[in-house]
């Protein structure tokens, strides 16, 4: 346990201090080459990598259409209706979201918009692993689909039978995505941007991944030719801030809850009560030892941090200089404390909301801003699939009003053509 006042300025930014993201040349030089080789040899490319990094051999790289028409009976009826029912959740809070267009007069005959539309074709990466991710398809996915994208790429590497899991197939089949690939890794990431034989490319991509996913999306999202990403990433990471009344297995919960996810996850406890965070700590002991990933919780673990402050106001100015990717509030009146949160990525009010709700079925979504991101990054929402762009147009009087201001503001500026296209329109008017 720290005790943050009696910590100097600089010992308070290491307590802080994101675990350092490696700076790996050859990972660098890797995914350089997978890029490379999937941009010069496309679809063989990606076959080859299938079979050099995840052992399956593939006679084709889309999924058949009746491999998602089919997923609806491979589920049992428990987890069909979880997908749907976080499916509906989330899309109501989304739809919620959509952008309105603005027009305005801003002078007399001056008439100027704001318009939103969807971007055209976008890509959607769902990491393989141990276990299925339908909960991140619909996060992109539904994104998507309200913003009303009209082409939705989805890729994901397929287990050694050459199958995705059926889950990951329904949630997608929700979501109108039709066009899926059995791919992954950063030759997945290379094919969306740069397009093959089969996979035309896209304009923008989402999703989290590993360190060669991540990689690539910012190798491709600095090439020209590429493709924008949605967000930097990080390893993921939760800050709870607690005082005396909270019920410390609650918070124990919600510090492991976040540590299973890899061994460089961060879980931070501030808290204004020394009693408190003792008890929490014996919670997580407790509670560890039953957990399934408990030899990758406990690493994390490892390198927790549990925080005692002065009081209320100085734990969420703590919280503020961390700017979590995930905030949980657990005081007495946690409303009230939300009020004085102004970095966070996404926030769960109260004793009964745990980061659970919104990695799953709340309606929120659960790609957000991790490393400290969360100052200048928002949480993933329909205007990330959506671009804004304005109209202006002026009639005789609005460009005799604004006319003149514009050439002097041109002239002032040594731009002659600029106030030329301005003078040529007025003199025409006398």
């Amino acid at each position: 346990m720290q005790i943050w006042s009696q910590l100097s300025s600089d010992e308070q930014q290491t307590l802080l201090a994101r675990p350092a993201l490696k700076d790996n040349r050859q990972l660098s030089q890797t995914v350089t080459e997978i890029i490379s080789k999937v941009r010069n040899d496309g679809d063989s490319a990606l076959l080859e990598f299938s079979a050099r990094f995840d052992g399956v051999t593939l006679d084709s790289l889309a999924l058949a259409q009746s491999e998602l028409d089919n997923a609806e009976q491979q589920l049992t009826g428990e987890v069909k209706a979880a997908i749907e029912l976080a499916y509906a959740n989330i899309r109501r809070f989304h739809e919620a979201q959509k952008p309105s267009d603005t027009r305005i007069e801003t002078a007399s005959g001056v008439v100027c918009e704001l318009k939103h539309a969807p971007i055209a074709a976008v890509g959607l990466y769902i990491p393989g692993g141990t276990a299925p991710l339908p909960s991140t398809v619909l996060m992109l996915g539904v994104s998507a689909q309200v913003a009303g994208c009209q082409r939705k790429v989805l890729c994901t590497p397929c287990g050694k039978n050459g199958q995705i899991a059926a889950e990951i197939r329904y949630a997608a089949k929700l979501c109108g995505i039709n066009e899926i690939y059995l791919v992954g890794g950063a030759q997945a990431i290379a094919a969306m941007a740069f397009g093959t034989q089969s996979i035309a490319r896209v304009d923008k991509i989402f999703g989290p991944g590993n360190s060669y996913v991540t990689e690539a999306k910012q190798q491709v999202s600095q090439s020209a030719q590429g493709a924008a990403i949605d967000m930097p990433a990080g390893p993921s990471e939760v800050l709870v801030i607690a005082d005396g009344n909270a019920n410390a297995e609650f918070v124990a919960s919600d510090l492991l809850s976040q540590a299973e996810h890899g061994s460089d996850s961060q879980a931070i406890l501030v808290c204004n009560s020394a009693a408190n965070i003792e008890l929490v700590k014996q919670a997580v002991e407790r509670q560890l030892a039953k957990l399934n990933r408990r030899d990758i919780a406990a690493q994390a673990m490892a390198n927790s941090r549990y925080i005692l402050t002065d009081s209320l106001e100085q734990s969420v100015a703590v919280s503020n200089r961390y700017a979590p990717e995930h905030l949980i509030i657990q005081t007495e009146n946690a409303r009230a404390t939300l009020d004085n949160v102004t970095n966070a990525g996404s926030v769960f009010v109260g004793p009964w909301s745990p980061e659970s709700a919104g990695d799953y079925a709340s309606g929120t979504n659960h790609v957000l801003p991790t490393y400290g991101y969360a100052r200048n990054y928002s949480s993933l929402g329909v205007m990330d699939f959506v671009r804004r762009y304005t109209v202006q147009e002026l009639s005789v009087t609005g460009i005799q009003t604004i006319g003149p201001a514009i050439v002097s503001l041109a002239n002032a500026e040594g731009l002659d053509a600029h106030a030329n296209a301005v003078s040529i329109r007025l003199e025409s008017l006398k």
